[in-house]
């Protein structure tokens, strides 16, 4: 609901605060001026375009902010959390106007875009003004209208929450296809790569044993000369050896008579080393058997290796680096083929929301088709009441000729109508003037009024080219749909005036040759009667014409038609 609507620096205004109350307002006024600044500014707020020279830029900027009460609005609540603006029980709309004809906007304090200030306009407030910011001119609201009617939010919701799935999932879909080759090609090389190597059979630490293997027998002769050497050094078959010499030495210490200290550590040295020596001997020995010049078995260890470093090279790593190449590449062809067991789950994912989605949309398909009789019946019946007897709306089902799964459902849903008997229907625009188009939004706001989702109406015009019967009627009706909306109404007929649960009176001043002001007050009781009797009677008034406002008022709070 509307709350408040401040303007600085607007043009004819410099500062003006106004607040709004629940029900129905009726705003009246010598001129249409201060009226059209009302409208004029709620557009702009909401994200309309903007005319510089109708704001007057004439302290460097302008701003415009606008107050609504969302405590009893879910709807807009959720779109507050999902854009990630504050959320409270009030939402704060701004515009701000500067002198190079630029404008920001901000929802909550948070700056936004012109789209984001449209969208929240259009789930708080319906302007409907010769044209400007009509939602019955906009295709996505006939919608909206007929399901709050049928009772479908809900269906309407599933379809949508499928439809938005059904789409991701074909994103998703395509995103695999088209690379769908690459990764069949990066598969294959990558499992003719693991075979490769599996027919190697490389096991673990196989190239370090295949590299001091291969030193072994590489230089099998030389190590076999050297060991003989040293065997000849060190064992008993030889003239001149070092065990001999050791157990000379020990002789030599043992045939003393007399061994002081000092030697005693000698002898045991000695004789440690000659142990060393003769287990070095047999260690020696046991090297030489096993030492064997073996061309044919070189020539195979350094095939082995050959083949190794083939294919170390092939995947750019250390011989010895091979076997965690290779486990990469198996978790590679793991996620590979996980991609193609996604493609699968997502496509039977695809089928099994297709057919969801066809099953919830026929159903709503179905609601609407009954629905659309019933509401477009009584919309007529209230285009009768409002004189426009020779008029028919009708509401159109037409199925969608593409095959996409749409959020909205099988249909576009269009309001027709046709002004005079035998006329083909045709849309909105292209029929109906601004006042028709105001009295055809009225009769839709009360046949959905009980269902409506747009919590604040404002219509101006909406008593243009009627008079008597048909304005008493008017302002009835616009009284009793107050009472589940708020609804705010230019009027120039006191027969909609009386009728206002708060009255609003606009009036211009000349302040001098190139200056003027705009004020708009709420009036009391007593200044309520002179502006009734002003729009009765004119410029002058008598207490004739008081006495008829008196009753026209007090009538006013008597009668209480039914909306339908």
């Amino acid at each position: 609901m509307l709350t408040s609507l401040t303007i600085y620096n607007f043009s004819l205004i410099e500062h003006l605060e106004i607040e709004f109350l629940s029900g129905t307002s009726a705003i009246s006024g010598k001129t249409g001026a201060g009226k059209s600044i009302i409208l004029d500014a709620l557009a702009l707020t909401l994200g309309g375009r903007a005319d510089i020279d109708m704001i007057g830029l004439t302290k460097g900027h302008s701003e415009i902010s606008a107050s609504f009460d969302i405590t009893k609005i879910d709807r807009v609540a959720n779109w507050l959390r999902e854009e990630q603006f504050l959320c409270d029980n009030d939402c704060v709309l701004r515009r701000v106007f500067n002198t190079e004809k630029r404008s920001r906007g901000y929802i909550n304090g948070r700056s936004c875009t012109m789209h984001q200030l449209q969208k929240l306009g259009s789930l708080l407030i319906d302007i409907h003004n010769q044209h400007e910011h009509q939602s019955l001119l906009r295709q996505e609201n006939y919608s909206l209208l007929l399901d709050d009617y049928a009772g479908a939010t809900a269906i309407c919701a599933k379809v949508d929450k499928i439809a938005k799935e059904l789409s991701q999932i074909q994103k998703d879909i395509e995103l695999l296809e088209n690379n769908s080759n690459k990764l069949s090609n990066r598969l294959s090389y990558l499992r003719f790569q693991i075979e490769e190597w599996e027919a190697l059979s490389v096991t673990h630490d196989e190239f370090d044993k295949l590299e001091e293997e291969q030193k072994l027998l590489s230089n099998s002769e030389h190590l076999l000369l050297q060991s003989q050497q040293l065997l000849n050094l060190c064992g008993p078959n030889t003239d001149k050896n070092i065990r001999d010499s050791l157990n000379e030495a020990l002789s030599i210490l043992k045939a003393l008579s007399y061994l002081p200290n000092s030697l005693k550590n000698v002898s045991d040295l000695l004789s440690s080393c000659l142990i060393q020596v003769e287990e070095a001997t047999y260690e020696i020995k046991i090297a030489l058997n096993n030492l064997n010049s073996n061309p044919q078995k070189l020539k195979e260890v350094d095939d082995r290796i050959s083949e190794i470093f083939q294919l170390s090279r092939k995947h750019r790593v250390q011989p010895n680096q091979l076997e965690t190449a290779i486990l990469n590449l198996k978790d590679e062809v793991k996620d590979l083929e996980l991609s193609e067991q996604k493609m699968k789950v997502l496509k039977k994912r695809y089928e099994t929301a297709t057919i969801l989605y066809k099953d919830q949309a026929q159903k709503l398909s179905n609601t609407r088709q009954l629905a659309a009789k019933k509401m477009a019946h009584e919309i007529n019946l209230q285009l009768t009441k409002l004189e426009m007897k020779e008029s028919e709306l009708l509401i159109k089902l037409t199925p969608r000729s593409d095959s996409t799964y749409h959020p909205s459902g099988l249909e576009r849903i269009e309001f027709l109508i046709s002004t005079n008997r035998g006329q083909l229907h045709n849309h909105l625009q292209k029929v109906v003037s601004g006042g028709e188009l105001s009295r055809v939004n009225l009769a839709i706001q009360i046949v959905a009024a009980n269902r409506s989702r747009i919590p604040t109406l404002i219509l101006d015009e909406v008593d243009v080219g009627i008079g008597g019967a048909t304005a008493e009627i008017i302002g009835q009706l616009l009284k009793k749909l107050g009472r589940v909306s708020q609804v705010i109404t230019i009027t120039h007929l006191p027969q909609v005036a009386v009728h206002a649960d708060n009255h609003y009176l606009a009036k211009k001043q000349q302040l001098s040759a190139d200056k003027a002001s705009t004020t708009l007050t709420l009036m009391n009781s007593t200044d309520r009667v002179e502006e009734i009797s002003r729009m009765l009677g004119g410029i002058n008034i008598t207490e004739k014409t008081r006495g008829h406002a008196h009753e026209m008022l007090a009538l006013a709070q008597t009668n209480m038609p039914k909306l339908s």
